[in-house]
């Protein structure tokens, strides 16, 4: 988990990081700070090893660990969060020493997690551990979210 650790301590990782947080300060909804990419880190594995999906533990928790970096710039920028970040996460995984085929199988899932549907099982097990991640049932703000009724978790699911 050598190159896991690496990004935890990647400068750009940490500076984002603390701007979703700034920007996250006075949120009511899910936030997507450490222990949400850590927790989704840790459902993707769990998942990938129940449904007998053969991925390297180190991508991932790379995928999770770098997913929601766009979200850093949704607000002054517009646009998809899971694509904004793309660039980001191409140059922390680069500095990482991850392969060019890893980088693209990352990116291709942190681009995908938010879509409909997955097209390729990394991005399935991202966009499944993302939801599982949220604890809909416990939350304050249920009531004002804004996710359809059908997608927060009513309970633990996996």
């Amino acid at each position: 988990m050598e190159r896991v650790n690496k990004i935890l301590y990647h400068p750009i990782f940490r500076s984002t990081l603390r701007q979703i947080e700034r920007l996250e300060s006075e949120r009511i909804f899910c936030l997507h700070n450490l222990d949400h990419v850590l927790s989704v880190a840790r459902i993707m594995l769990l998942c990938a090893r129940e449904e007998g999906i053969e991925i390297a533990k180190e991508v991932l928790y790379a995928t999770a660990l770098l997913h929601d970096l766009g979200r850093a710039y949704q607000e002054e920028q517009g646009g998809n969060h899971a694509r904004l970040g793309l660039a980001l996460a191409k140059d922390i995984l680069t500095d990482c020493s991850f392969s060019e085929e890893e980088r693209e199988h990352i990116v291709t899932a942190i681009a995908n997690h938010n879509q409909a549907e997955a097209s390729d099982p990394l991005s399935a097990l991202l966009q499944k551990a993302d939801k599982l991640s949220r604890n809909c049932f416990l939350c304050p703000a249920y009531q004002e979210c804004y996710w359809p009724e059908l997608q927060k978790n009513q309970g633990v699911v996996l």
